[in-house]
């Protein structure tokens, strides 16, 4: 998305040629994504606990990308052979017709990574995970739910298991996603005159010796000790072994009969470039210069989580002695690199379509921030270390100025605002996960009775 809003920003003459008709020098950018919005992922957490509208975390493509062509499908295979993307639209999805071919000039291949589910027992049937908005929402649900299970049955081990949260993976997603969460099914308890907070068993299982590394071993140190002083079970180099029956099994041999395991262990590259002929790494993601282009490849661009782009500003402290410098170091698969990645990378194409010089992608790791529940965080950034509220408040700040659009900072500072004078919202919608429920039961018992 930051890619074609810079295109459609730098290109606008030749995009409006072609709009009224063609003609020499015009160009037309079409973007191909899944789902017809870009979501804003760091705040996940906060939508999963309710502190943000889901509505209010998307960026609504055909809005903010008003000369751009949109096509809401996935790429199946990419023939750059042929310049050829093989493409499965809603269209073609539900009139039977098969996939369509694409031509095209220029590719930009972002689709970003997926889970990185292993080979657990039980884990694909029973595992939930934290990386789109739906998965955010429904997790929420989820939760409330489980409230609502514990506080209205007389079995123990219903209650035991429906009241045991477990979170495989200690990075961003799986730390701020539990924080959050925990923060607000502590709060919902005071609605329920059967549960207490000491009631639930919040587990986080981290295969490492530390959680959140991004923020720096001190800090990390500190988080596990803010999450335990909340009664959160922090189990640090661990893994999850089965899922079983919906029963969790450690490495340390611990059982823990639970209804929620949410698994935020890692991610890898979209799987559509094993089905493309371009170059990759032995990580599956595809081999670019600093330029960003694809090496080996003409016409081909990259940036994000797919992209292997060497990290410049490491190699450069390297070479001048400074500490933490590694010369062979690839980017770090994150927001930070990779808005600026694709800013840059627009730049580049269009001075490639203009005959110009290609600018080198380098950036120096500004640092990091985390949310550890309302009002809690942590941060390591410019060398500086925060904890506590500075740094839940640096968080918010800092996503606040980096999420798109005026409009989306807007509407989610009203939240913010709203959210200190008024109490939180603990309404379960779980029924918005199947909303033909309802319908298809009333047509049931109303059919006539010698129907089929």
């Amino acid at each position: 998305m930051y890619t074609a809003l810079r295109l459609q920003r730098r290109l606008k003459h030749e995009l409006r040629r072609a709009r009224e008709g063609g003609g020499d020098g015009g160009v037309q950018v079409v973007v191909l994504s899944p789902e017809p919005y870009m979501t804003y992922q760091p705040f996940l957490p906060e939508a999963a606990a309710g502190s943000i509208s889901p509505r209010h975390v998307v960026v609504p493509l055909r809005r903010v990308l008003p000369h751009c062509r949109i096509v809401i499908g996935e790429a199946r295979s990419i023939d750059h052979a042929r310049r050829t993307a093989t493409v499965e639209t809603l269209a073609t999805e539900h009139a039977g017709s098969g996939p369509i071919e694409v031509p095209y000039d220029e590719l930009v291949l972002a689709p970003g990574s997926v889970s990185r589910a292993l080979p657990v027992p039980g884990l694909a049937d029973h595992g939930i995970g934290f990386k789109t908005v739906e998965e955010a929402i429904g997790l929420r649900n989820h939760v409330l739910e489980q409230l609502d299970i514990a506080s209205s049955t007389r079995d123990p081990a219903v209650r035991d298991a429906a009241l045991t949260f477990v979170f495989v993976g200690g990075g961003y997603a799986g730390v701020e996603a539990l924080a959050e969460l925990e923060d607000m099914a502590r709060y919902a308890c005071r609605y329920y005159h059967n549960i207490r907070p000491r009631d639930m068993k919040w587990i986080l299982v981290e295969a490492t010796d530390r959680i959140l590394p991004e923020v720096g071993e001190a800090m990390g140190r500190y988080a596990v000790r803010e999450l335990r002083g909340r009664n959160i079970d922090v189990r640090l180099e661990t893994r999850l072994d089965s899922c079983e029956n919906r029963v969790a099994h450690l490495s340390d041999g611990s059982r823990h009969p639970c209804r929620t395991l949410v698994w935020t262990a890692g991610v890898k590259p979209h799987p559509v470039l094993e089905k493309t002929d371009l170059p990759r790494d032995g990580r599956g993601r595809l081999r670019c210069a600093a330029t960003l282009r694809v090496e080996g490849a003409e016409h081909v661009w990259s940036a994000g989580d797919a992209a292997a782009v060497p990290d410049l500003a490491a190699a450069r402290a390297s070479r001048s002695g400074g500490s933490g410098g590694e010369p062979d170091r690839e980017c770090a698969p994150n927001a930070q690199h990779a808005v600026r990645q694709a800013r840059l990378l627009a730049d580049n194409l269009v001075a490639s379509l203009r005959g110009r010089e290609l600018t080198a992608y380098e950036h120096a790791y500004a640092g990091s921030v985390a949310s550890l529940g309302l009002h809690k965080g942590v941060a390591h950034v410019y060398g500086r270390r925060l904890k506590g509220y500075p740094a839940w408040l640096l968080h918010r700040v800092y996503h606040l100025s980096r999420v798109p659009t005026v409009n989306r900072k807007a509407r989610i500072l009203a939240e913010w605002t709203l959210a200190g004078l008024f109490k939180r919202e603990i309404v379960s919608l779980g029924s918005l996960e199947h909303p033909r429920a309802e319908f298809e039961l009333a047509a049931g018992t109303g059919r006539h009775p010698e129907g089929p």
